[in-house]
């Protein structure tokens, strides 16, 4: 091989599978059984152990490289102002969970402080999540309604409405937390792998919808009971308009100001980042603004304003959860566990892959797994990590998970020191702080014009979780948008792009013979190429775009040949035909009819055509005798590319060996072609006198293919090449009349630096220069 400039030279030699495997020796590699995975599995040794424990405890790692002069004071920093945010957080998202507000500051101390220890992302703040708290709403209140009586649940008994919410909360996040630990332990973090960013921003703006609509009651002062399952919005939103006239001027005007004022500081804080050592912690301020003006003026009595109320001091003793609400929440805590881990691995992958260290999934998972549990014994609802308080960890600086910790130092000296200074809170303010929150996830609507300009099919995703979330909820919503995405998946793999190859001039690739003008096909060569994995879902589909690209169905041309050899040999035993030197004779005088027999039987019309007990072979491109008919086929080599087939399944590896022995009206052959279309192509084009070639196909398909006893004397090894090139050479060598036919390009590369006549040429360019092949 010789590199000059721009170009390449190579010579070698024209190789199939078979006589590249006979010259170049392969290297052995034992494969590993099932049980040498689980030996491997279970040993255990020193270094493994020591492996084990870092993985398990990630603080070691980073906490060792920690530069205390240069990353403390950062820490500190961003630890105090990411705490605030949190106080104010946990308290407004504790709203959307329909518990009372403290319980939030719960949320966002015990999971930070195991994830401290247990958590591989340095960046990201854990504790409540929007979205987590909305699902762990809908599930409350479906068991302790607003209106009416709580679900029938043993250990209900004695407890206040409050109670008993607190109490369905902790224990479905408990349930949560066991689903993430089971998870990472049996690693199987690459679920979350299935959700891909169109449908989890599909999903998230349909919570930020739903999250808007369970704000509005708090921002008007009105009193909604809580809802949950299928068009549960609509629902609330007819409560909402039906009591409008009930609206408290007080709470939308405070409302308003804060919301106002919140965004557009936001805005000031996004535009000038650069020049600002920290964001201006707004939200903060403006909820100690509104404090002191609602304690001054006394809004709870003055305009009935409803306030955050008596926060207790302390934390309250741990709880064990409740067995009965496992069984009657199990199902919509499966998409919780899922959904609080997806956000969280995504916004920690962003920070990761920006600050330049890895994090582990399964790790990740195992985290919050036993975050969520220690949380949930001690009262707090199933945390994630919200982007907003995420953003101002990193943005103020923050290097490790020590910012975190200080974070929630700060709520905890707040629950036992100076919660009570927050008593008379409007809740307004914290709907209003959740509604601005909400800015970055309603702004993805954005996403659909792009998406529907680049590609349809995640649009259709998109649109398709957005609005199965908004109608039927958060957990049915989940599970339908990603019902839709992998029928998505699905549809592009059974119904792909096929296409029919030319060589392009003067080189040795080959590609779409609709995009460009000056090709190359030879005479009676079809080039196929399969841009998919060949299974059970897609064969039919392969083999009808198949026979559209070659221009006949190879069954039809064999039952027509096989038909009109049975004619023959009746012609010939009854004296209607003779033999002659010169071919075929027609010796009768009147016409000539088939007879019903020679349509009865027709399992031998799909075998192979048999010339034995004729004179001579039939020429079937000829003028047959006795008038004969039967369609020409021009096609002498069929070449199909493999590159993109990564797999073939049991029903596909059937489809190309099957031989169709059954009658073509019995139910047993029905079952045959409906899962062995594409392999028994192979033998229905060879049964026709065309050669089919298969190229850079896969090596572990041609094991399959070896192991499950593919070949036999119709199949042969000796069909597969390394290259497509390779393949059409072979094809022209064989077949020499294809390049002897006039053409004015004369040439086409046969080993790079050596050519080969070439045939027939389709060149849509008609004023192109006569072009000469370079290296």
């Amino acid at each position: 091989m010789q590199a000059t400039g721009d170009q390449y030279l190579v010579a070698r030699s024209l190789y199939s599978e078979e006589s590249f495997a006979e010259e170049h020796k392969k290297v052995y590699r034992h494969r590993k059984t099932a049980l040498d995975h689980v030996k491997q599995y279970f040993t255990c040794d020193a270094r493994r152990a020591k492996n084990a424990v870092l993985s398990l405890l990630p603080i070691i790692g980073w906490i060792k490289i920690y530069r205390i002069k240069e990353w403390l004071l950062s820490d500190i920093v961003s630890g105090v102002s990411t705490g605030l945010v949190a106080v104010l957080q946990g308290l407004a998202y504790c709203l959307l969970a329909s518990l009372p507000p403290w319980y939030g500051l719960f949320s966002a101390f015990f999971p930070v402080v195991i994830y401290f220890f247990l958590g591989t992302s340095r960046h990201i703040s854990v504790g409540p999540f929007p979205v987590l708290c909305l699902m762990i709403g809908s599930v409350v209140t479906r068991l302790v309604p607003d209106e009416g009586p709580a679900v029938n649940i043993t250990g209900f008994e004695g407890l206040t409405m409050d109670e008993q919410r607190v109490l369905v909360a902790s224990s479905v996040t408990f349930l949560v937390g066991i689903m993430q630990l089971a998870m990472g332990v049996l690693q199987v973090g690459f679920v979350v792998m299935y959700l891909s960013d169109t449908l989890v921003s599909g999903f998230t703006t349909a919570a930020a919808i739903h999250i808007l609509v369970s704000q509005l009651k708090f921002v008007l002062g009105l009193q909604v009971p809580g809802m949950s399952g299928p068009l549960s919005i609509i629902y609330t939103l007819e409560v909402i308009f039906s009591k409008i006239e009930s609206t408290n001027v007080c709470d939308v005007v405070i409302s308003l100001v804060i919301m106002v004022v919140v965004f557009i500081v936001k805005e000031l804080n996004d535009r000038f980042k650069a020049k600002l050592p920290v964001p201006i912690p707004i939200e903060v301020i403006m909820t100690v603004i509104a404090c002191g003006v609602s304690y001054a003026f006394d809004f709870r009595t003055k305009y009935k304003i409803d306030v955050v109320g008596h926060i207790p001091k302390g934390y309250e003793p741990p709880m064990a959860p409740n067995l009965h609400i496992f069984q009657e929440t199990a199902v919509e805590a499966f998409p919780m566990a899922i959904v609080g881990f997806a956000v969280a691995f995504s916004v920690a992958k962003v920070y990761s892959v920006k600050h330049d260290y890895t994090i582990d999934g399964n790790q990740e998972l195992i985290a919050f797994g036993v975050s969520n549990i220690f949380g949930a014994s001690f009262k707090s609802f199933a945390s994630s990590t919200a982007l907003s308080r995420s953003a101002v960890q990193e943005s103020t600086g923050g290097k490790t998970q020590i910012a975190g910790l200080l974070s929630a130092i700060i709520v905890m000296i707040v629950t036992l020191a100076i919660g009570f200074l927050l008593d008379p809170l409007p809740k307004s303010v914290l709907g209003a702080v959740v509604i601005v929150n909400l800015k970055g996830m309603l702004m993805q609507f954005r996403e659909v014009p792009y998406l529907w300009r680049r590609d349809k099919s995640d649009c259709i995703v998109w649109l398709g979780t957005c609005i199965a979330a908004i109608l039927l909820g958060l957990d049915l919503g989940l599970a339908a948008g990603l019902g839709v995405e992998l029928l998505s998946v699905v549809l592009r793999a059974q119904f792909p792009r096929c296409s029919v190859l030319a060589n392009i001039h003067g080189t040795d690739l080959y590609k779409d013979r609709k995009d460009y003008v000056d090709i190359y096909e030879p005479e009676g060569v079809k080039i196929f190429r399969i841009p998919s994995p060949i299974f059970f879902a897609n064969i039919e589909f392969f083999r009808s775009k198949l026979v559209e690209a070659v221009g006949f169905n190879p069954l039809r041309i064999l039952r027509k040949r096989n038909k009109a050899l049975r004619l023959i040999r009746k012609l010939l035993k009854k004296g209607y035909l003779q033999w002659t030197s010169n071919g075929f004779l027609n010796t009768s005088c009147g016409p000539i009819n088939e007879s019903v027999e020679f349509e009865s039987n027709t399992e031998e019309l799909d075998l192979p055509a048999n010339f034995k007990d004729l004179p001579a072979r039939v020429d079937w491109n000829a003028e047959l005798p006795a008038n004969i008919v039967v369609p020409r086929v021009d096609l002498h080599s069929l070449v199909l590319d493999f590159a993109a087939v990564s797999f073939l399944d049991i029903s596909a590896l059937k489809g190309l060996k099957a031989v169709s022995s059954f009658s073509s009206m019995s139910f047993e052959r029905l079952l045959i072609v409906r899962s062995s279309h594409l392999l028994q192509a192979l033998k229905e084009f060879i049964r026709v006198e065309v050669d089919v070639y298969i190229v850079a196909c896969d090596p572990y398909i041609l094991d399959k293919l070896h192991q499950c006893s593919f070949f036999d004397d119709e199949v042969q090894p000796s069909i597969f090449f390394l290259t497509l090139h390779d393949a059409v050479l072979h094809i022209l060598n064989k077949h020499p009349e294809c390049s002897q036919k006039k053409s004015r390009y004369d040439k086409i590369p046969t080993m790079v630096t050596v050519h080969h006549p070439m045939g027939s040429l389709r060149n849509r360019d008609k004023n192109a220069a006569d072009p000469e092949t370079k290296f």
